[in-house]
């Protein structure tokens, strides 16, 4: 079994219209969001042995900020591909992923990132921006994921509900 723990950036910038839309930052927002998610990730123990992200500034901020808050000393891939990618794109980089590794984290974009939980787990859920998507697959190594593979969604956290 592995653990796919499947993150939309958080809440981002649109402060500065001279901004390509890769290079948007995040909003104060989105930074307090990633850190509640964190704290989330870290009291229930979902520490990931690899974190994935997309190369917008957006998503690698989303990452930075997880990866700090849950002293993660693990590597931090960035992939040009990733941004706005389509489901097909991450599971071909999932597939990429050692088969040492038991929880990988990947921070992506929508539409894609919330149309592969759909089709991993056969519902339809929201992932609104800093949402976290924790599924189970019935995988021995991530080479083996494919469109069709069914997983569990074990939890989906959205910032709203974690926001005091």
């Amino acid at each position: 079994m592995k653990t796919l723990l499947l993150m939309r950036h958080a809440k981002s910038s649109w402060k500065d219209p001279e901004l390509a839309d890769h290079d948007r930052p995040l909003k104060k927002r989105g930074q307090k969001d990633a850190i509640n998610i964190a704290k989330v990730m870290k009291k229930k123990g979902l520490i990931p042995d690899l974190v994935i992200s997309s190369s917008a500034v957006r998503a690698v901020e989303t990452a930075k900020i997880v990866i700090e808050k849950l002293s993660y000393s693990g590597e931090l891939i960035v992939q040009d591909v990733l941004y706005m990618a389509e489901p097909g794109t991450y599971v071909e980089k999932i597939n990429t992923v050692p088969g040492s590794v038991e929880r990988l984290l990947v921070v992506g974009h929508n539409p894609g990132l919330e149309s592969l939980v759909q089709m991993l787990d056969d519902k339809i859920d929201t992932m609104p921006s800093g949402a976290l998507a924790v599924i189970v697959l019935p995988l021995d190594k991530w080479g083996d994921l494919t469109l069709e593979t069914k997983g569990e969604l074990a939890k989906l956290w959205r910032p709203e509900e974690l926001r005091k």
